[in-house]
């Protein structure tokens, strides 16, 4: 261990924090910064008390306890232990405990003074992980409030030293060179049309006969791995290992540690052995380029994983592990001039996460805008909103943002919220065993199997054997504790109508409908679409309750779920189910429909006609059906029409379209009441509205400057055509205006049109100018009249005769009679 480049810049490191609290450490991978550091400050006269390690995985954690150890020559345990959140090594005498970045927020929070805690140090804080920059946050505020005596060192693998050193107060910055050993870039190219694991396959076996040592390979998740694997096969004098997450601790650390039998290594692995970890004998490592991260979608509201480019800063220090302990080479499938186009760095998961837990413990903390903290980069202020009413949906914080009673228990348990209010809420049913257990199945993928359906998955799990599930029960034994049941459970804890009730708890925006016959579109409470392999288990029930999905929000795919019943919908979220009255114009008939629906959310439980309506309602729906689609769908009658266009001729505005569709809650309103349709409007009730709306000043100047009538001096009263196309036009019989000497006008002083009838009805003139009319051809017309119509007058004067609709017999004996 003594010849470990960060012993170099070990003394400058304790020297700075014997005058200072904090300190940067800026050491390549490989230095040695994570097994040596933790193990010299033990020494130091300040360091009285628990040293904590934080380490961004498990799988590392583990291994770095595991090296100090061995390096001591002691059991993991005594004086270097680790602690994760599916295991725990360590007792009274472990002075320095490798612990889990979330496991390190969860003790802070308990403990904010941190009591018998001398230092913590930050290993790879360049991964700029959420927990990680969270828990630096959180240690500088209890440092400053609480704590100054308590050091800090950010250490990181990449030189970005400058911007944590100015965050932790400009601490000092030390820089360890590393060791440097001959790496050679081998860019072998990809077909775009190259499955990644037939590529991956045949670097591998290029590797094999072109180079010495183990192979390293990277891939994007647990899938590749697998089909790469069937790929290579069994190859004599190679040992293939896996490594990832989801595997025991024992075939972890085999892919860790020498082979036993001397043979040549392969490793197919996750971006999990990019930094942290030393594999014992690699050489070569071949990289895919690509990596699978967790994006999280703010318009869904889930995170799902996202297959990506891996950056520049990735893909260098994924070279750099064949180069830990001397020579090697790095096999990239793709071209050279690609590396430039690869992004710099991974973005910041606070930039891209789920902040949900993260304003829930800031809540808790005291401070209910995360931002006010001390953030390498502040969370963006949209992310905060959104978890903020997520939270207030799941009941955890109040309407000020601070935590309530039931935020509190949730924050109590180390589960993200949704699935602490699901074991909380579960504990009140008496079902927090089988809330514990899925609470696992979902952190913990491969439990059970690859199953989509959880019920089933969870079944499996209970009697699997290995180091890996034992951990995972016990876990689950311990989240259960953590969570009295307040009564005796209605349903079987374990039965799949409970695993479904635990499900819908932690995700009731995911209960799923069915939407088609084959199971294969699916809508969720939360308006989200979602979407099933047909000739899965699943796709034949009406209901699930949907735990986890993977892909864009408009039609994300199930991973997981479990079949859930109607009547348990009903019982779990009664009080979120909605009565929705709708009341919608249809244009077409001039009618409305009023119809009566329950709903979860998006979902439609029921539906059918509302009897039941506000009249209300009704009434504003057909005004704004009106409104919408104008005065002509109402029943006018001729009167009203009428009188209307006399308005629009006399310049008055008040039985405008305009004016009219302005005050249509003033006027109209009154005929509505109790009609559903509009043709149900009796139309003298419209005649009359409009009358009202004029008033009595309104009429009276109507009528004197659009009449609606001319009076002739034989007494017949004629209606005037104000619509007619020369203006406007009254028909009459020619011996009706006998004696009249001027022109009938309009009171605007319009002459009236007059078309002039025979005593049959027959048009015989139409005139502007009746004086001029009986001066000229009047002679003519009359002679040509006397011949068809002898029995009438047709006098020679007819300005000077007397007025009459009767024929010449008919007066003298009217005149005989007197």
């Amino acid at each position: 261990m003594t010849d470990l480049p960060i012993h170099a810049v070990l003394p400058d490191l304790l020297a700075a924090l014997r005058s200072a609290s904090n300190a940067v450490l800026v050491a390549p991978p490989g230095a040695g910064k994570t097994t040596a550091v933790a193990p010299a400050l033990l020494t130091e006269s300040w360091c009285t008390g628990e040293i904590l390690l934080l380490s961004p995985r498990r799988l590392a954690a583990r291994a770095a306890a595991e090296r100090m150890a061995a390096l001591a020559g002691e059991p993991v345990g005594k004086t270097f232990g680790y602690a994760t959140r599916m295991d725990s090594r360590r007792s009274a005498q472990t002075r320095v405990t490798v612990v889990t970045e979330g496991i390190f927020v969860n003790r802070i929070q308990a403990d904010p003074e941190l009591a018998g805690v001398s230092a913590v140090l930050f290993d790879e804080v360049h991964e700029r992980s959420l927990d990680g920059d969270f828990g630096l946050a959180l240690a500088l505020d209890a440092q400053a409030a609480l704590r100054p005596d308590l050091r800090l060192v950010a250490m990181s693998a990449t030189l970005d030293g400058a911007r944590f050193s100015a965050l932790m107060g400009e601490s000092p910055v030390i820089e360890s060179e590393g060791r440097s050993h001959p790496l050679e870039l081998r860019h072998l190219g990809r077909a775009a049309e190259a499955r990644i694991e037939e590529s991956v396959a045949g670097a591998i076996r290029q590797a094999l006969r072109e180079t010495d040592g183990g192979i390293l390979a990277f891939l994007p998740g647990v899938a590749e791995i697998e089909r790469t694997a069937e790929r290579i096969g069994d190859v004599p004098g190679i040992a293939l290992h896996r490594l990832h997450g989801s595997l025991d601790p024992a075939a972890q650390r085999a892919a860790i540690a020498p082979d036993r039998e001397g043979r040549r290594k392969i490793v197919l692995a996750t971006s999990i052995a990019e930094t942290s970890l030393t594999l014992d004998g690699i050489r070569v490592v071949v990289d895919s380029g690509l990596a699978r991260r967790p994006r999280y979608d703010r318009a869904a509201g889930m995170t799902r994983l996202v297959t990506e480019r891996a950056s520049q800063a990735a893909v260098t220090q994924r070279a750099g592990r064949a180069a830990r302990q001397g020579p090697g080479f790095a096999y990239r499938l793709w071209e050279a001039a690609a590396t430039a186009g690869l992004p710099r760095f991974d973005p910041p998961e606070i930039l891209e996460a789920d902040l949900s837990a993260l304003t829930l413990d800031c809540a808790l903390w005291g401070v209910t805008d995360p931002r006010a903290l001390n953030w390498l980069d502040p969370p963006p202020e949209a992310a905060v909103q959104e978890a903020r009413a997520r939270l207030a949906a799941l009941e955890a914080l109040d309407a000020d943002g601070r935590p309530t009673p039931h935020g509190k228990a949730i924050a109590q348990l180390p589960l993200p919220p949704r699935l602490g209010h699901m074991l909380v809420r579960a504990g009140e049913l008496g079902l927090a065993q089988t809330a514990a257990q899925i609470a696992v199945l979902l952190g913990e993928r491969g439990l059970g199997g690859p199953d989509a359906d959880l019920e089933h998955r969870l079944r499996r799990w209970k009697t699997e054997r290995g180091q890996r599930a034992e951990n995972a029960r016990r876990l689950a034994g311990r989240w259960t504790r953590l969570v009295p049941g307040t009564r005796a459970a209605a349903i079987e804890p374990g039965s799949p109508e409970a695993v479904a009730a635990c499900v819908a708890l932690a995700f009731p925006d995911r209960i799923a409908k069915r939407r088609d016959a084959s199971g294969e579109t699916w809508v969720s409470a939360g308006g989200r679409g979602f979407r099933l392999d047909p000739a899965s288990s699943l796709a034949r029930h009406e209901w699930l309750a949907v735990a986890e999905t993977q892909g864009m929000a408009a039609g994300a795919r199930i991973l997981s779920a479990t079949p859930i019943d109607a009547a348990s919908v009903e019982t779990l979220f009664g009080h979120r189910i909605e009565t929705r009255r709708h009341v919608r114009f249809v244009p077409a008939s001039g009618r409305v429909e009023a119809t009566r629906e329950r709903r979860l959310g998006a979902i439609r439980l029921s539906s059918g006609p509302d009897t039941a309506a506000d009249p209300d309602e009704i009434a504003a729906a057909l005004l704004e059906g009106v409104r919408q689609h104008g005065l002509d769908l109402l029943p006018w009658s001729a009167n009203a029409r009428a009188l209307r266009i006399r308005a629009a001729y006399a310049g008055l505005e008040s039985l405008s379209d305009d004016a009219l569709r302005a005050d249509l809650d003033d006027w109209l309103a009154p005929a509505l009441a109790g009609k559903r349709r509009l043709d149900a409007i009796v139309p003298e009730a419209l005649t009359q509205a409009l009358q009202n709306r004029l008033g009595w000043d309104g009429q009276k100047q109507l009528d004197r400057l659009a009449p609606a009538r001319l009076e002739t001096p034989a007494g017949s009263s004629h209606e005037i055509d104000y619509a007619a196309e020369g203006g406007p036009m009254v028909e009459v019989r020619v011996q009706a205006l006998f004696g009249l000497a001027t022109h009938p006008m309009l009171g605007d002083g319009t002459p009236l049109v007059l078309s002039l009838t025979s005593p049959a009805g027959r048009p015989i003139q139409t005139t502007r100018d009746l004086p001029g009319f009986w001066k000229g051809s009047w002679a003519d017309v009359a002679k040509e009249m006397r011949g068809r119509y002898p029995r009438h007058p047709w006098p020679d004067d007819p300005a000077a005769a007397n007025p009459t609709l009767r024929t010449k017999n008919a007066d003298a004996r009217r005149s005989g009679s007197r």
